[in-house]
């Protein structure tokens, strides 16, 4: 049947909310699957869940409307999302957006006429090192071109499933250009479990102390610290949530460990849930990521039938541990923990006030331990191969080594495992970057660093490194950088308090006045005073960092705010 008929999405919607008991915190996961369905979220199946769950339709419109991949109405067969991140603009996706919308005569974000093809744009898919890059029916378009783009509109009007497009257009190759301590060696299943029972779960935190992991998300703070504080908080249930919303442009280190590691990565969820005593692990999957779920779900299953997950884990009576897949639904937003953990619970992405944190009272509240992909795979190594041997790389109060995600312009870009201290030229230098104007660390919310600085190291001493490191050659534009971080905000802003929701608006209004060279000394002096209330009063990490890119720009680079420079 047409993915908009909804004939049956009554009794649809009932099958799916019985298999989840009724569970108003799994609503986003029932839009979710009704959205796969249908194409869109009918109003029909709105009113039924609203009497399904006891909640109010207009709280469930609520939840539609903050997710960026939940539709009121009809998408039609075919859904394509271009990636447009900085990067894949640099590699020429907006002509080919143009190519493809004029070969299916179709307007950006708005369904055909015949209501078989929608055509848009998402902030990143996480594929920079295959840019120019798409998403149909949230199946990854790689290293698209002409000929591509040609294929792709001749797929969509003969009407051919997505299933039996040719595989070549959805290859994603690994990328992988150094190697050191974690991808050297293949993870032998079982290892870091077997380790936790022979010498006890208070020795593994002691190695995972020894080995200074810290979080591989943002804020970096110390893995074996937070698994005991969540393990010696008095509650009943525990949780452990893993971070799989990799939502920061022009990274994708996490994608790649989920498609080519999944047994490291669970085996180290699986780890902290047997060390806090949480009997259940939860894996928050981006929606850019959804064609990875069943590939997860498969390793969930195998390791259960290996007595690696669920009852009585290696025959260790009280070992109970399992873990469950939730879809994201597109909302940067939500790689913010405490947003992430609202999003679990079937609400919108809102960031919580803080105290109390999550590892105090966090999903459903209670005591939640939340870590990144990155994090729970090294656990599973250092569990394995101690924290002495981890502490063979990096830095005094960097330890070990990072994966860096590497974009832009450079020959080799991809995954590179390097330890943590190394300088900004060496990096370059090791992925193939010649004349290169300046590098952004850590996405949009990091740091811009222009060529005279390219002797600061990557570590937490001096330049921290979340993994995501985009490349800008002489022939960029950093006002063009400026612009599209400055729009990445305002549009990824939840709306929920005024400095943010405000704040972005004003400084991407101010930076699209500076790029077209309209800007004035009082619109500069604005800007300083925007920074400060945002910095001072927004509710969450995402107004506290979003005036940075500017910020950063007009201290190190004066004369693009002018007209001195030869290139704005």
């Amino acid at each position: 049947m047409p993915r908009s008929d909804t004939e049956n999405v009554i009794p649809f919607v009932d099958s799916l909310v019985l298999s989840t008991n009724k569970r108003a915190d799994h609503l986003l996961q029932l839009l979710v699957e009704i959205q796969q369905q249908y194409s869109y979220v009918p109003g029909k199946a709105i009113l039924r869940l609203a009497n399904q769950l006891g909640l109010p339709a207009s709280e469930i419109r609520g939840v539609i409307a903050f997710y960026s991949f939940l539709y009121p109405v009809p998408q039609g067969d075919y859904q394509i999302h271009f990636s447009d991140n900085i990067i894949d603009r640099m590699s020429g996706s907006e002509a080919l957006i143009q190519n493809l919308r004029k070969r299916l005569g179709v307007s950006l974000a708005e369904p055909r006429a015949d209501g078989r093809v929608t055509v848009s744009t998402t902030s990143c898919i996480g594929m920079a090192d295959h840019a120019p890059a798409a998403l149909v029916n949230g199946y990854p378009l790689t290293k698209l071109d002409p000929q591509r783009i040609d294929r792709i509109a001749e797929l969509v009007d003969n009407s051919v499933p997505v299933t039996e497009w040719p595989s070549n257009l959805f290859h994603v190759s690994s990328n992988v250009h150094r190697c050191d301590l974690l991808l050297s060696d293949s993870f032998e299943s079982g290892s870091a479990l077997s380790q936790l029972f022979e010498t006890g779960a208070q020795k593994l935190l002691e190695e995972l102390t020894i080995s200074g992991l810290r979080g591989r998300g943002g804020a970096g703070f110390q893995t074996a610290q937070k698994w005991k504080m969540c393990r010696d908080t008095d509650a009943s249930e525990r949780y452990v949530i893993c971070n799989a919303d990799e939502g920061e442009p022009g990274s994708f280190k996490d994608r790649f460990l989920l498609e080519t590691n999944a047994d490291a990565l669970i085996e180290g969820i699986t780890l902290c849930g047997l060390i806090t005593g949480a009997q259940k692990g939860l894996i928050y999957l981006r929606s850019e990521y959804r064609y990875l779920k069943q590939h997860l779900e498969e390793s969930l299953t195998r390791r259960r039938t290996e007595g690696l997950l669920g009852k009585s884990i290696l025959a260790h009576d009280g070992a109970d541990f399992d873990i469950e897949i939730h879809l994201g639904a597109g909302a940067y937003i939500c790689g913010e923990e405490s947003a992430l953990i609202e999003s679990l619970e079937g609400k919108r992405g809102i960031p919580r006030n803080r105290p109390p944190y999550p590892i105090s009272e966090g999903y459903l509240g209670k005591p939640s331990v939340v870590n990144n992909v990155a994090t729970f795979f090294v656990a599973s190594w250092i569990a394995t191969r101690g924290g002495d041997w981890f502490a063979t790389r990096g830095t005094t109060e960097s330890i070990g080594t990072k994966l860096f995600s590497i974009s832009g312009d450079c020959q080799h870009p991809g995954i590179y495992e390097f330890p943590f201290g190394l300088t900004i030229r060496e990096l370059l230098d090791a992925c193939g970057a010649t004349e290169t104007r300046a590098v952004q660390v850590t996405g949009p919310a990091g740091n811009l660093v222009l060529e005279d600085s390219f002797d600061r190291r990557l570590c937490y001493e001096d330049l921290p490194a979340g993994g995501s490191f985009m490349i800008f050659n002489k022939s960029r534009s950093l006002l063009d950088v400026v612009q599209y971080f400055s729009d990445f905000f305002a549009h990824e802003s939840c709306g929920f308090c005024t400095p943010c929701r405000v704040g972005t608006s004003l400084i991407r209004d101010l930076v699209n006045k500076a790029h077209h060279g309209n800007a004035t000394r009082q619109d500069y002096e604005q800007l300083d005073i925007i920074a400060e209330v945002m910095n001072s009063s927004s509710r969450c990490g995402l107004g506290h960092t979003a005036s940075r890119p500017i910020m950063q720009a007009m201290q190190q680079a004066p004369d693009l705010f002018t007209h001195q420079g030869e290139k704005r």
